[in-house]
């Protein structure tokens, strides 16, 4: 178990969640900015 959750996969973990959070909560107010970045 420790392994899984080494320093790195945490990183990463905590990364996934916070854009996953993110895409979430501007998805519903603003879509526009998901679009004029690419």
């Amino acid at each position: 178990m420790r392994r899984i959750f080494s320093r790195e996969n945490l990183w990463a973990l905590v990364f996934a969640l916070a854009l996953a959070l993110l895409v979430i909560f501007t998805a519903d107010s603003a879509p526009l900015w998901i679009y004029q970045g690419f």
